[in-house]
């Protein structure tokens, strides 16, 4: 099916290969290339649509965002313009991270706005609650873990989303992460004006319910979007939207303890996130992550990353860690979480430093944080000390699943492998152990490399774009002629890295970064520009 974008169009929908709308007259093939398929939702300010890239080998899935204006006042248009140009402004500063759709293209036509994205295919997190019920403590912990930290993210970008919900996350099919969309009502955290005021700013003021008071009030911060993922938990432990809930009418808290059944510090954590004052609310999502200490959880979300499946591969089952284990239908899908993981190791690695640091280290078996070790008490109450639980995979072992599907490998040890010019794109290798793994001419574009230890790599002329590299430790390693455009490498370690002939356009990295490195007059800079510093 052809579906017309005529916003006034009687009947839409055309036989597939039609030129023109039956209907209106309207040209079916927007910008000559794209294909609307058929409508994906519809909000006060504009429509979503599934589409075909005809201008691509393959015709790949895309999303279509139509912004509609509700006039052609022109500071109507104005309006739209601003929204439009924002939220592409938005997702191409942010849209590099695995968990934030691309934005592949976006126009102006006959006084129409569009937004071209990648396209996530996945349930959302309201699909997801209506198809298999409510989520136990232990998978809303999950669910903070993945979505906190890419919370932290946005907001180091002086982004504000002011739209989080359970609509608005999806978990992606491929892999199973956790994907936040539509970024139309984001504020960019910077002063505009005297007044701080726009006709957009009084109009996208995101979902209410979800959005806290001062988001309603025209003045959302940070600690707004903890507001609205608070929210969305307690919508998970109960299925119930704001609006199905009881208020109080003294203070305007939500009142949602006595529908939920989970432990006193899981609701503590929740009320702060849910304060009606903002002073008394979490101001950033690494507070969140801090206060709500996993460790009591960290041995049953560990069992959900092991799980086999042993269902059929044509078989589609949505269980949420309700005891401890998620059951995917293709062995290739099976559910992991980095976040957990990523959680995981760095309370080990806390630990261990402490115990190192008060001197009840023992002999050298001590674990780091990209290892995963354990500590037992034998029946003379003494500790011993395991061995080092590693998840080692060879080369083919790697190859053998990625061909399968699988796209996590996080905190895996793939050092000293050889995996010279094989495809590895949009697979997360986060806190993974790379060293002196040569990967050159690989493809690895879109794969999230964060916190992950690639010293002494051979990445030479490898497809690195749109990479995320965030605090991942690079030095030493060799990176020439590599393509690393708009890869986001804020916080990595490049001393002694050899940046000769690579193409960093675009990409987030400083120049004090750059500075550590080895260049020369072919790499290419962040502005585009060849040279050296």
């Amino acid at each position: 099916m052809s579906y017309c974008l005529n916003p006034t169009c009687p009947n839409p929908e055309n036989l597939v290969y039609s030129q023109r709308c039956q209907s209106c007259g309207s040209q079916l093939l927007l910008r000559d290339r794209y294909q609307v398929i058929k409508p994906l939702g519809q909000g006060g300010f504009g429509a979503t649509f599934l589409a075909h890239d005809q201008g691509l080998p393959g015709e790949p899935s895309c999303v279509i965002k139509q912004l509609r204006p509700s006039g052609s006042a022109p500071h109507v248009l104005q309006m739209a313009r601003e929204l439009f140009e924002r939220e592409a402004k938005t997702l191409g500063k942010i849209g590099n991270h695995p968990q934030v759709p691309r934005l592949l293209d976006y126009f102006e036509d006959h006084e129409q706005f569009y937004l071209v994205q990648e396209y996530i295919s996945g349930d959302t997190l309201q699909e997801e609650v209506k198809l298999n019920g409510i989520l136990s403590e232990t998978g809303v912990k999950q669910f903070l873990s993945e979505i906190l930290p890419l919370l932290q993210y946005i907001h180091e970008q002086k982004v504000i989303h002011r739209d989080i919900k359970p609509a608005n996350l999806i978990r992606r099919t491929q892999d199973a992460r956790m994907v936040l969309i539509d970024f139309g009502a984001v504020k960019n955290q910077v002063a505009t004006s005297q007044s701080g005021q726009t006709a957009l700013t009084a109009y996208a003021i995101g979902t209410p319910g979800f959005a806290p008071p001062e988001q309603m009030a025209m003045r959302p911060v940070y600690a707004s979007d903890i507001y609205a993922l608070g929210v969305t938990c307690i919508y998970l432990l109960t299925s119930k939207t704001p609006k199905d809930l009881d208020y109080n009418p003294n203070t305007g808290e939500m009142m949602w303890e006595q529908l939920v059944q989970v432990s006193d510090h899981l609701s503590n954590v929740l009320r702060k996130m849910l304060d009606v004052s903002v002073r008394n609310r979490y101001q950033s999502a690494a507070e969140v992550l801090r206060a709500l200490e996993i460790e009591p959880y960290l041995e049953s979300l560990a069992k959900g990353l092991l799980i086999k499946s042993d269902t059929s591969s044509k078989e589609r089952t949505h269980n949420h860690l309700e005891n401890s284990a998620v059951l995917c239908s293709n062995p290739s899908a099976a559910v992991t979480s980095a976040g957990v993981a990523q959680v995981a190791a760095a309370i080990r690695a806390r630990r261990a430093k402490a115990a190192e640091a008060a001197g009840s280290h023992q002999g050298s078996g001590m674990a780091k944080s990209t290892t995963l070790a354990n500590s037992n008490s034998n029946s003379n109450g003494s500790q011993v000390q395991n061995s080092k639980v590693e998840r080692k995979l060879d080369t083919q072992g790697l190859l053998t699943a990625y061909l399968k599907g699988r796209r996590d490998f996080a905190l895996h040890n793939l050092s000293l492998l050889n995996l010279q010019g094989v495809d590895l794109s949009q697979t997360n290798f986060h806190s993974a152990q790379l060293q002196k793994t040569n990967l050159q001419g690989a493809d690895l574009h879109n794969s999230d490399f964060g916190k992950a230890s690639l010293t002494r790599a051979n990445l030479k002329d490898a497809n690195l774009s749109k990479a995320y590299f965030n605090h991942a430790d690079l030095e030493g390693a060799d990176l020439r002629g590599a393509d690393l455009s708009n890869a986001y490498l804020s916080n990595a370690n490049l001393r002694g890295a050899n940046l000769c002939g690579a193409n960093l356009t675009n990409a987030k990295i400083s120049d004090e970064q750059l500075a550590l490195a080895k260049t020369n007059w072919m790499t290419v800079r962040p502005n585009g520009k060849r040279g050296l510093l």
